[in-house]
């Protein structure tokens, strides 16, 4: 399960909110494109996560069964160690690769 993004830190760091809002000269703007960016992240993982998992899902479970699935075990443990969806998020708004609009400052 290779990862070709961009490095993003494993956990919270404190961010100079001057360079948040150099893009759309609004901090809060910024913080709401990021959070909508992070919200399409955090549905596409899960939904991913989903179809991953759907695949060891039986009629049928046991608790032998839950407990012997290493595969489904080490998938979980991958999702778990993957970023957050919001550090991903503020990254990629920071490196410019996040496509947004506001129409009402397109009147």
């Amino acid at each position: 399960m290779s990862n070709t993004k961009p490095a993003v830190a494993s956990s919270t760091i404190t961010r100079d909110l001057r360079e948040l809002d150099t893009q759309t000269e609004n901090i809060y703007e910024s913080i709401v494109i990021m959070a909508k960016r992070a919200n399409q992240i955090s549905n596409n993982i899960k939904e991913e996560l989903h179809q991953k998992l759907s695949e060891f899902a039986s009629s049928n479970d046991n608790l032998e069964e839950v407990f012997e699935n290493r595969e489904q075990i080490e998938i979980s443990k991958h999702y778990e160690r993957m970023p957050k969806a919001t550090l991903v998020a503020v990254q990629e708004f920071l490196d410019n690769k996040v496509y947004y609009r506001n129409p009402a400052k397109e009147q």
